[in-house]
């Protein structure tokens, strides 16, 4: 018995191509029409055993199609800034285009356009908690991939939990000093004030890991200049546990966002040419739209907060 559509059709077709019986008589017992086996028998003529291989039956075309300017405004979008399928709607809609995410996506998916993920991600449902401007500042430090001008250099950065604005600066290192430094620049740029940092167990932002176990006194242990630093400032500094950086999940997040969108693009002459396209950068971070804030920009969200 025939176990595909093709050879189904070939049990009907072959007898008659070599004459063993008629197609008038083939079609009295065919379970098909004679009109069907009158095209299988045009089709196996013309291209022999691929002619009766099964064809598409979707339709070539649909009323409700998306224009293809559309189209074509999509991809370019997607190639040009690759972002997600939520954050081109918006972008669309600005520009007068009003089209739902799921199309988005069939179309940028269709174009091989979308990220090849190894495992599929679990989704948890966390509980968010309002936050005000200023409330809580993430801060962590991301190494510059490559070596500018022979020399490394480190990229310091201060996301606000609840309007993701961000501030970004370039040091040649990272010790106490420098962590200093970026939070009093901090302090002066920001339009709110800083209740509160979270930050890493690094030995530039805490002794936790490394002075607190040496101190001649481990009750009443030497504390980190950036720890005496908040308090004088009133400051409250959080650390997350050690091993834990999903606790520091802005900040991670928008280094990756860094990686893939700004460093991948850009090659640096030397420090004065990194550190300007960093502030460029860094301007145009705050104006991009995020799912968390549900289409808004950083600015946007600052605007809004301070209304409400």
């Amino acid at each position: 018995m025939p176990t595909t559509i093709k050879e189904e059709r070939l049990r009907w077709v072959l007898p008659i191509i070599n004459k063993e019986i008629k197609l008038t008589d083939a079609a009295k017992v065919c379970p098909h029409s004679q009109r069907s086996l009158e095209r299988w028998l045009a089709a196996y003529k013309q291209r022999g055993e691929a002619g009766l291989e099964p064809k598409s039956t979707r339709p070539k075309t649909n009323p409700r199609e998306t224009p293809i300017r559309i189209k074509e405004r999509i991809i370019k979008l997607k190639k040009a800034k690759n972002i997600c399928a939520l954050k081109l709607k918006w972008q669309l809609e600005k520009e007068g285009i009003v089209i739902h995410k799921n199309t988005i996506q069939k179309i940028i998916k269709k174009e091989n356009l979308v990220r090849k993920y190894r495992v599929r991600k679990l989704k948890y449902k966390y509980i968010k908690i309002p936050l005000e401007k200023g409330e809580l500042v993430e801060i962590d430090i991301k190494y510059v991939p490559d070596l500018v001008g022979n020399k490394r250099y480190y990229q310091f950065t201060a996301i606000d939990c609840a309007s993701r604005w961000r501030y970004l600066k370039i040091y040649d290192s990272f010790n106490n000093g420098d962590s200093m430094k970026f939070l009093k620049e901090l302090i002066t740029v920001a339009s709110f004030r800083i209740r509160a940092i979270k930050t890493d167990n690094g030995s530039n932002f805490t002794n936790r890991c490394t002075g607190y176990l040496k101190s001649s006194d481990p009750l009443n242990p030497r504390l980190h200049p950036l720890d005496i630093l908040c308090q004088e400032l009133n400051i409250i500094h959080y650390l997350i546990d050690p091993g834990k950086p999903a606790q520091n999940g802005k900040v991670e997040r928008s280094h990756r966002t860094d990686q893939e969108m700004f460093y991948e693009r850009n090659h640096f002459k030397d420090i004065n040419d990194l550190e300007e396209k960093i502030r460029s950068w860094n301007i145009q971070y705050n104006n991009l739209e995020h799912c968390g804030l549900n289409g808004k920009t950083p600015n946007e969200m600052l605007q809004l907060l301070s209304i409400n």
